[in-house]
């Protein structure tokens, strides 16, 4: 089981790695560390990784709200995404931190068991 992330979260949060692969050259990146978010609503994947494999940004612009309120103006992507072992293709938004988000456009289609108390998380 994984266990979540005390290192870069206080408190500590649920992270998965997963893969990241540009659908027009086939080039990936293994290993990106994505936060459980539950309460997003959009995927977000790091600028980084979005550099890394040169993902073309899509000329839609998208309003973001965060958990405090502020607003900001989402850049997106088109990629593919394997998370659980199953492939996510379509747009995702552009975050600016270190580790991504995935939000409920993906969650909605897994089943995963978080348990908070063990602070571990596992396919159901």
């Amino acid at each position: 089981m994984p266990t979540y992330d005390r290192e870069r979260f206080d408190p500590p949060a649920p992270v998965a790695t997963v893969r990241v692969r540009n659908p027009d050259t086939g080039d990936a990146l293994d290993g990106v560390s994505m936060v459980i978010d539950s309460g997003a609503d959009a995927t977000l994947l790091p600028r980084h990784v979005v550099k890394a494999l040169a993902l073309a940004q899509l000329p839609q612009k998208y309003q973001l709200e965060a958990f405090d309120g502020s607003v900001s103006e989402g850049e997106a992507i088109r990629a593919q995404l394997v998370f659980l072992g199953r492939s996510f293709r379509g747009q995702f938004l552009i975050g600016e931190g270190e580790v991504g988000v995935l939000g409920r456009n993906v969650l909605n289609n897994v089943r995963i068991v978080l348990d908070g108390p063990a602070q571990t998380w596992d396919e159901a």
